[in-house]
Parts: C-alpha cells; sequence; structure tokens
C-alpha cells in the first residue's frame, strides 16, 4: 500500500533469468518497468509460479482494481480486467507459492447488499477506503469466487499488503492501536485455520513497517518502512532474515519504495517508486554480496 511518496532508485537486473524467472521482454525492462501495457499507477505485480501470468493492481485511491496479463508466444498480453474485480477498490494482490490461489485487498462490504468498508489509519478517517483481505481460488478453469477470510485476521477495517509462505501462512499489516503505525502481522495456518495473529519482533509500532514480502519457506522477509535511513518523503525498503531466536536486525536494501513483490525464482524484487511505476532490484545479487542467508 503506498504510504508515502518515494525516491525511485533503478537499478539493473544483469544475467540469465532461470527457468521460472518471470519473463522481462515487453512487460518489465530493467530498472524501471515499462511495456506496451504498462501504465502509470500500475503496482503490486504477482506471478504465477511459471512466471507466466501476472496479476497486479491498475488505477489511483478507490479506483484501483486487479488485471491480469500473459506472457504468450513471448509478448506478453494487454492488460484485462480480472473477472472478480472490477466493482469495487481491489490492491495489492499476493499469489500463493502453488498458483492455487490469491489473495488481496478489498474495500468490498462482508455483506452482498453492504456499503463500501470505511479505512482509518495514518491518523486519518479514510471514507470508502478501507481494507479487509479476501481470497480467490485459481486453477487450470480459471477463477473462482471471492471468499473474505475470518474475522480472526480481518479483525478491523484497515487491513492491507497480504504475503503468502508455501505452508500457507499469512503475514499482512494493520495499524497498531496504541500509536496508529502500520505494524506486520503473522497468522499461522494450521489444520486448514488461521492461528491468532501476532506482531513481527522487530516491528514495534514506534515507526510505521508495511508492505511485507516473504520467501516461501520465510526465510526472509522484504518490507518497506519509515525507519532510517528513510525520510519524510521516503521509505525505505528493508530485508530481514529468520534465525532461531527469531528475526534479524532488518537492514536497508538500498532502494526507496513500497508494494514489494518478488519474482517466483526470489532473484528479482518488484516495487512502486514515486514516479507510480514499478521498478526493479537485482535481490539475488545482494544477497550473493552480503552474504546474510549463511
Amino acid at each position: 500500500m503506498r504510504h508515502l511518496p518515494m525516491l525511485a532508485i533503478m537499478l539493473a537486473v544483469s544475467g540469465a533469468a532461470p527457468a521460472n524467472s518471470a519473463p522481462t521482454s515487453g512487460l518489465f525492462a530493467s530498472g524501471v518497468a515499462n511495456g506496451p501495457q504498462w501504465q502509470d499507477k500500475d503496482a503490486s505485480p504477482a506471478f504465477t509460479p511459471d512466471g507466466q501470468s501476472v496479476v497486479f493492481s491498475q488505477g489511483d485511491g478507490i479506483t484501483r482494481r486487479l488485471y491480469i496479463s500473459r506472457h504468450i508466444s513471448a509478448n506478453w498480453t494487454p492488460a484485462a480486467p480480472a473477472p472478480f474485480s472490477q466493482a469495487w477498490m481491489d490492491l495489492e494482490p499476493a499469489m500463493s507459492p502453488d498458483g492455487s490461489y490469491l489473495v488481496f485487498v478489498s474495500n468490498r462490504p462482508a455483506q452482498a447488499d453492504g456499503a463500501a468498508l470505511d479505512g482509518f489509519f495514518n491518523g486519518k478517517s479514510r471514507p470508502g477506503r478501507g481494507g479487509n483481505l479476501w481470497r480467490v481460488a485459481r486453477d487450470a478453469h480459471g477463477w473462482g469466487a471471492p471468499q473474505r477470510l475470518p474475522d480472526i485476521i480481518n479483525a478491523g477495517n484497515s487491513i492491507f499488503a497480504p504475503a503468502i509462505a508455501a505452508d500457507g501462512s499469512l503475514y499482512f499489516m494493520k495499524p497498531d492501536p496504541a500509536s496508529g503505525a502500520f505494524r506486520l502481522y503473522l497468522s499461522h495456518r494450521r489444520g486448514g485455520l488461521y492461528t491468532l495473529p501476532q506482531a513481527l519482533s522487530f516491528s514495534g509500532g514506534s515507526t510505521a513497517d508495511f508492505d511485507p514480502a516473504v520467501a516461501p519457506d520465510q526465510s526472509f522477509i522484504v518490507f518497506s518502512s519509515d525507519r532510517p535511513p528513510s525520510t519524510a518523503q521516503d521509505s525505505a525498503l528493508f530485508i530481514a532474515f529468520a534465525r532461531a531466536g527469531g528475526w534479524s536486525t532488518p537492514q536497508p536494501l538500498g532502494p526507496m519504495g513500497v508494494e514489494a513483490r518478488m519474482s517466483p525464482d526470489l532473484g528479482t524484487l518488484y516495487y512502486s517508486g514515486t514516479d507510480k511505476r514499478i521498478h526493479t532490484f537485482a535481490l539475488n545479487i545482494w544477497l550473493q554480496q552480503h552474504h546474510t542467508r549463511s
């Protein structure tokens, strides 16, 4: 979710792409993500495991909806409206690592005859701009009907930024009840049910942490934050690693940006810059150079 204006830092992705990496030709170029059908105010590209389809949000504010593009014959198809999205504000899609479902944010009401969900975050009321998390199944025949996640997840009207691990665990953000700053939360998936969400150990609520993207094995997490070196205008991207005793101290990756997403092979980080366009960062190279996962 866009939080503050960001400074876009364009970093090229070099080297041959693995077989399951997202094809960049025509849709995503190195640095700024360009393409004949790619527009300003597109965000949060969520790829299928084979990298051949992508779901992303298009628009701004309450006009945001979800769109789909497919990689066919070396080209990306023009963006088409997702069949389950166009009536409500839908944004921040996150694909499950096995591609069987998508979780996204929506202001749609819990009941079909209800009104758009109002929100409250960053110290302000947001009429019609609240958010709850919804899940929609995906199979070879297409998409199912969206289902609202249970109240143990949607315990409020400002639940945003889902990220899904391979075991079904769900990461997301919501405002801290004391400070009002966004914090990152984790709900494990056990026996087909979500556990009570717990705030991540490094996300204490004194500064805002938001927009998580997690490795499928939960070995690391990327997120945006207002902690240094962020400024009043720019939010930095950070990475933290899972350790035996909990999470490591977050480290800045370098770029400033929001709404991070990772390619299926974890080699490329996609994020939105201050120009409201999608940018790329060579996450695999950063990991190789910093040896932080050893």
